[in-house]
């Protein structure tokens, strides 16, 4: 559980997991991957690029991802092809980012809810002090 949901009350949590819905709801058109602008060398030998010192052609963009377990490389164009693919890749990191964010809240969330017929677990911060009087467990369900 993340350092900034310890000590949150169940109210707050169950709240700001609804607002995390409701964010990951409002997530446009997504895809994974990772856009890279790479620089290449033709390989003709009277071109500039053969010179050293020279960088290549290029850039060119390429959006890589994994599609069943192999890497696939996907060639776009600079303007409108290449800013739809980096708008998508961006809403996939938001998407990525919140669902983590749900995570974290429901695990808070899990911690802090008692099982039926429990008292409320103690507060975020450390182990209670003192007898282990009220400790005993319950025998198991038959």
């Amino acid at each position: 559980m993340s350092e900034q949901l310890a000590g949150r009350d169940l109210a707050w949590l169950e709240r700001r997991r609804a607002e995390l819905f409701g964010l990951i709801s409002q997530v446009g058109d997504f895809r994974r991957g990772a856009l890279n602008a790479v620089r290449r060398k033709c390989g003709k030998a009277n071109c500039a690029c053969a010179q050293p010192g020279h960088r290549g052609h290029g850039p060119q963009y390429n959006l890589t991802r994994r599609i069943g377990g192999k890497t696939v490389n996907v060639h776009l164009k600079p303007g409108p092809e290449l800013e739809k693919a980096r708008r998508e890749v961006t809403e996939h990191q938001r998407f990525a980012a919140l669902g983590e964010e749900v995570s974290q809240v429901s695990e808070a969330i899990c911690a802090a809810r008692p099982a039926a017929g429990q008292a409320a677990p103690p507060p975020a911060g450390g182990e209670r002090g003192g007898s282990r009087r009220g400790s005993r467990r319950s025998p198991p369900p038959r």
